[in-house]
């Protein structure tokens, strides 16, 4: 499996485990819903920016957000 689904897989995870929808999740990450979906799908290859911002937004490590790919 590309890494880019496999870290999309994970990252819907997380999201999932919160209750969160997409557009709360973009929001609380400062991103577009659109931008999520297509991250979570495994079409956009986010950079390392985005990660932040996302681990930060589901209260987890860059570490912890990655550990399963």
């Amino acid at each position: 499996m590309d890494i880019r689904k496999k870290f999309g897989k994970r990252l819907r995870a997380l999201r999932e485990e919160r209750g969160w929808s997409q557009e709360e999740f973009a929001d609380r990450a400062g991103l577009h819903r659109t931008y999520v979906s297509a991250v979570e799908r495994g079409v956009r290859n986010p950079t390392l920016s985005v990660l932040e911002r996302l681990a930060k937004a589901l209260g987890v490590s860059m570490a912890e957000l990655v550990q399963t790919i």
